[in-house]
């Protein structure tokens, strides 16, 4: 039988979410493959909470689109938002519900677009149920981080359900190698490959190109990190020891801050004049911000979480001709082109100064660096894994 040309891929973020993330990309790519694909958005890992603005928000959004059904947002991509209870998902009667109403809607969809034997790509573990009640194909789990450690997921019903799934899924694929590790435990067909960039993309911070508004005033050199501004990954502390140490630099920080924050140092960071907080930019107009920067960073705080990251980003500032300097998470330990770690203000203020020193990455070098670590290589080579899958 030939392989399936419709994919259903159960995401965790949803589609227009300010930063994406592998999922989206990973539509992206599929659907420039000539593949179909219908992207399940997050049913919702995290309960709400009903003192979020934002949560709210969502709620009321999601209502509105699920009420709506699929709804086509590219060529060979549609979204679905499903009208889920967002939260107790190990619950058996919020899980057939759940799950129950969610099958109903992509057998639906599948008929009416006439998917035939969808391959099923999953980035989270509750759908179990779901894909029990369609006909579909081979089933791929890309574990791109440890979501049993994000704050607000109830750990133990998710390590459960994820060991449910790796006992079922014929291949997975993890973006760190403590992912890797943890997989391969109840799945020996895991593999380990790493987050990946739109080279092309991030290559134009290369070109010449004027200066953004809000960087007219902001003097160099300018020290970028560029992402959510979140209190459970970034080290706010680190950036802030290195800012008052450095008076001559200036930090640029790209990027939303989390609703609720708990660091108070986020406060005084924006009170200091070598701090620069000018929020979210599209994904588009990135390049045009970081070729005006001296250094991309990874300041992220070293816990649970984000031991298993393999920030995309990284390759990212690469591709844009950027050095690198980041806390010493695991991918450190394997990925060390262009980067200098560091885990105290000291070594990460000596770390900038090298990097500052020896200038942005050649043509060369940021072309090396990134080697084939971009989509579309990474995208050949997964399905190449995957066509090797005996049918099931």
């Amino acid at each position: 039988m030939p392989e399936s040309k419709d994919y259903i891929l159960f995401a965790t973020a949803d589609w227009d979410a300010p930063y994406w993330t592998n999922k989206q990309h990973m539509a992206v790519q599929l659907a420039k493959a000539g593949y179909r694909v219908l992207y399940i958005e997050s049913i919702g890992l995290r309960a709400p909470s009903l003192g979020s603005s934002r949560d709210l928000s969502r709620i009321a959004r999601r209502l509105k689109r699920g009420l709506q059904g699929p709804r086509k947002v590219a060529e060979n991509i549609w979204v679905l938002s499903p009208l889920v209870l967002p939260f107790k998902h190990q619950h058996p009667v919020v899980r057939a519900f759940n799950q129950g109403w969610l099958s109903r809607a992509i057998r639906r969809f599948t008929r009416q677009q006439q998917f035939m034997q969808p391959l099923v790509w999953t980035y989270h573990p509750f759908m179990l149920e779901t894909v029990a009640r369609l006909q579909h194909g081979k089933i791929v789990y890309h574990c791109v981080d440890d979501l049993s450690v994000v704050p607000g997921i109830n750990l133990k019903a998710f390590n459960a359900e994820e060991q449910r799934l790796l006992k079922q899924v014929q291949i997975v694929f993890t973006t760190s190698p403590v992912l890797a590790e943890k997989c391969a435990r109840c799945n020996s067909n895991t593999h380990y490959l790493p987050n990946v960039v739109d080279a092309e993309q991030f290559a134009r911070a290369r070109q010449l190109g004027p200066l953004p508004d809000d960087l007219v005033d902001i003097p160099e050199p300018r020290i970028v990190y560029c992402g959510a501004l979140s209190d459970f990954k970034v080290d706010f502390k680190l950036i802030y020891d290195v800012a008052l140490q450095r008076p001559d630099w200036h930090w640029v920080l790209i990027g939303d801050e989390r609703e609720g924050q708990q660091n108070q140092l986020v406060a005084t960071l924006h009170s200091m004049t070598n701090v620069h907080f000018i929020g979210h930019k599209p994904y588009a107009l990135l390049p045009e911000y970081l070729r005006c920067m001296a250094i991309g960073t990874l300041p992220s705080l070293i816990n649970d979480y984000t031991r298993s990251m393999f920030p995309m980003k990284y390759y990212e500032y690469l591709a844009a001709g950027l050095p690198v300097v980041a806390t010493p998470l695991e991918f450190t330990k394997t990925c060390q082109n262009g980067l200098l770690t560091a885990d105290t203000p000291v070594d990460f203020i000596q770390s900038l100064e090298l990097q500052i020193s020896r200038g942005k990455l050649t043509e060369e070098e940021a072309d090396t660096f990134v080697a084939d670590n971009t989509w579309g290589a990474r995208l050949d080579k997964m399905l190449n894994l995957v066509s090797r899958l005996p049918t099931p």
